[in-house]
């Protein structure tokens, strides 16, 4: 009898030690269950027409778009001069004369039409379905199989339609149109040294074969009158190649390797060379440009409206200067217009360039005051002025007025007392003078401008502001009608809480640096939530959600949902700031902005006591994989716990344009800021994720990573996704469970619920 109470009590004190991990696991059901609701694939359901996609008839104030309803879709045209909207077409004619054709049921508010193109001339839609082209006549109402022909990728059709350019066997050929007659404009082609092929990082081989799948596009820019053509010769001879090992082939048993062409920092690229041929005289001419690396090129190479110049910006190797050229087409020499160097970087997202009246003018923008900004040449490449001045950003440059000499750019941070990233349009003279904001409301304008520069269309939103879409005029941003607004009525029935905006001092003390904070739709003020930076410090990016779309397809608010606060913030370091404030990461990409970071979730704890500062995270991909492990290795006495996916773990193995332009040339710096270097620090806990098939950053970054961790004996975990290439981890449900997992376990000290099935 007493073995037997001994028996019992051995089992009722081991269910009272498994009980709590059982119990922790069936707590946090609820929480995962609520979570997967907010998955950004989950949350297309709930949510639509977020913004118009407007498409601009030529020389024309209409355009169309495809607004979603509740169920399906239609398409309307808006006539801006009219104020007028209605159906494109008759979508109940289309999907009967669409039903007999395939004969099958089409129903009217859920067109398959893929590739639509509205053709104006002709009063007619051209589009494909069932794998097919079709033609549909708008005013008598007809459908027939298109039987001209319409070219694709691998063909460029000149402006008048008489000829067709086309590649084969590595040369370039033309077609004439109207006879027929075939024209082959070079003959020296040879594989992996083409004429016309567009470039491609991304492009994979399969090395169980010896085809050369190049991407197979054409790239060509026809003159005006369609007599001549620009293109390049494309050298990859020299270019080394990167490798992927799929151990989880389509067929077979046996692993397959990918190889595709990537030049690491420092390494020989792929090379432009330029050429203009004249397509009727069959003439070729170089352009007195030397090869180059064709991750240099910028602006161009375009044709003045003239046909008489082409202009064509390229950096140089490192970034720290950029020349304009004009070039001949006659001759092919070149002259120089604009030059622009910086003792860092040129960064190549902020260059815009516009030319003036077939060149007689240029509107280049530069950072060299300190912020970016409009100047104004003349054709010799003298400055006349500086169009715009003071502590704003210019982002893009969308219309010019050549008679009346005005300009039409976006800007950001020119309006006092909002977030500088904020993007609003504004009109100014090319003098600088008569400058005005076009739109006044309290948000980030998404800006569609229509062909003939009389209207635009703004969808304005912030991350607690819904979508809605305006028609605007040009001259003075008066609203003419609204569009529609987003609805998003399913998703707040959810639940759904916008995250918190924040501003708090960069690590100067002086400077403003802003962010968002999100919490669980269940947030208790007297909870306290542990704390996790979602971090991306890319120097090109900004991370930071700044409109409800965008912070609604967004890892941070299912995470959120599990019972963290989920923060984001741009540090010193990254993009559309002044000059200074980008400077900060310039051979310093090791910073990671985390002396912002960590300055900014302190500030943030000052105003909100229920932030468990103690219990920090951190999760990031590519860059922010980078950054995820290197906060661990640099601050573990702040990062507890970190998920790092596809990360870019050392430069040195990075593709070249990206270190190049924030690194500069290799030097010992790359190899002091790797995390290769650094992996005898790692105290915290951290999960390495990457797709084994990741042509962006090659898995290799990870398992190099992972080796150095191996030798100084540090515990990690380590997942491999089959299949997944770099944006293949964004949608996979397992990889998503797992990062969840890691965190309740790890920073709450949870047990997560075993084996929770994501659904999409």
């Amino acid at each position: 009898m007493k073995q037997c109470n001994n028996f019992i009590a051995f089992i009722v004190l081991s269910v009272i030690f498994i009980l709590p991990e059982s119990l922790h696991g069936q707590e946090k059901l609820k929480d995962y269950q609520r979570a997967e609701k907010f998955i950004h694939f989950n949350v297309e359901d709930q949510v639509y027409n977020l913004r118009v996609n407007p498409q601009w008839i030529e020389n024309d104030s209409r355009f169309w778009f495809k607004k979603e309803k509740e169920k399906g879709h239609e398409y309307l045209m808006v006539n801006a001069e009219k104020n007028r909207i209605g159906p494109l077409f008759n979508h109940r004619k289309l999907a009967q004369s669409l039903s007999a054709k395939l004969n099958k049921n089409v129903s009217a508010d859920s067109l398959p039409l893929e590739q639509l193109k509205f053709e104006k001339k002709k009063e007619r839609i051209r589009f494909q379905t069932d794998a097919n082209e079709w033609l549909w006549n708008m005013k008598a109402q007809q459908i027939k199989k298109a039987s001209e022909p319409s070219y694709g990728k691998k063909e460029s059709v000149s402006p008048d339609s008489s000829f067709v350019a086309f590649i084969k066997d590595h040369n370039l050929y033309v077609k004439s149109l109207k006879t027929n007659d075939t024209t082959q404009l070079t003959t020296d082609g040879k594989t992996r040294y083409d004429y016309a092929v567009a470039d491609s990082w991304y492009s994979i081989k399969d090395e169980t074969t010896d085809k050369d799948n190049y991407n197979p596009k054409i790239w060509v820019k026809w003159s005006p009158d369609s007599k001549k053509l620009i293109t390049h010769k494309l050298d990859r001879r020299e270019v080394g190649k990167l490798y992927l090992y799929q151990s989880l082939p389509d067929t077979g048993m046996k692993a397959k390797v990918y190889s595709y062409e990537r030049p690491l920092p420092g390494e020989e690229a792929k090379k432009y060379e330029y050429y203009i041929f004249d397509v009727e005289k069959k003439e070729k001419t170089r352009v007195d440009i030397p090869p180059f690396a064709s991750f240099l090129s910028n602006v161009g190479p375009e044709w003045t409206e003239n046909g008489e110049k082409i202009y064509l910006a390229r950096f140089n190797r490192g970034y720290k200067s950029i020349d304009l050229f004009y070039i001949d087409p006659k001759t092919g020499q070149t002259k120089t217009i604009v030059q622009d160097s910086s003792d860092t970087m040129v960064e190549y997202q902020m260059i815009n360039c516009e030319v003036i009246n077939n060149g007689e003018k240029v509107l280049w923008t530069s950072e060299r005051d300190g912020w970016n900004h409009i100047y104004l040449y003349d054709g010799n490449g003298k400055l006349i002025n500086q169009v715009t001045e003071g502590e704003f950003v210019v982002r893009d440059i969308r219309y010019i007025d050549e008679k009346t000499g005005a300009v039409w750019f976006v800007a950001g941070g020119k309006e006092s007392g909002r977030d500088p990233y904020y993007r609003h349009l504004y009109k100014a003279k090319l003098d600088g003078s008569e400058m005005k904001l076009l739109t006044t409301e309290h948000a980030d304008h998404d800006i569609s401008v229509g062909e003939n520069g009389k209207y635009f269309v703004d969808t304005y939103s912030r991350v607690d502001l819904k979508p809605h879409s305006v028609l605007r005029r040009m001259d003075d941003g008066k609203i003419i009608r609204e569009i529609q607004q987003a609805n998003v009525d399913k998703l707040e029935s959810m639940g759904y809480k916008p995250p918190k905006m924040f501003k708090v001092k960069a690590r100067d003390g002086k400077t403003n640096i802003y962010g968002v904070l999100y919490l669980p739709s269940d947030f208790d003020p007297d909870k306290k939530y542990p704390v996790i930076d979602a971090s991306y410090s890319g120097p090109q990016a900004v991370y930071t959600p700044k409109t409800y779309t965008d912070a609604i397809f967004d890892s941070r608010l299912p995470l959120a949902e599990l019972g963290f606060a989920v923060m984001t913030v741009d540090g010193m370091g990254t993009a559309m700031r002044s000059k200074a404030f980008h400077n900060v990461s310039y051979k310093n990409l090791g910073d990671i902005g985390a002396p912002d970071h960590i300055g900014a979730i302190r500030q943030l704890k000052e105003r909100y006591d229920y932030l468990d500062t103690n219990n920090v995270g951190i999760y990031g991909h590519s860059a922010g994989g980078y950054d995820a492990a290197h906060a661990l290795l640099i601050r573990p006495d702040f990062y507890k716990v970190g998920v790092s996916s596809a990360g870019n773990h050392d430069q040195r193995m990075a593709k070249a344009w990206w270190p190049e332009q924030y690194m500069g040339m290799p030097g010992d710096h790359y190899a002091e800021q790797s995390n290769l270097n650094l992996a005898g620090n790692l105290e915290g806990k951290l999960l390495l994720v990457h797709g084994d098939m990741d042509n962006n950053v090659n898995p290799a970054c990870t398992f190099r990573f992972a080796a150095e961790l191996v030798k100084h004996n540090k515990d990690f975990d380590l997942l491999i996704i089959p299949n997944k290439n770099h944006g293949g981890l964004y949608d996979n449900p397992y990889f998503i469970r797992k990062r969840w997992d890691y965190f309740v376990r790890h920073l709450m000290d949870k047990e997560p619920p075993k084996e929770y099935n994501i659904e999409q």
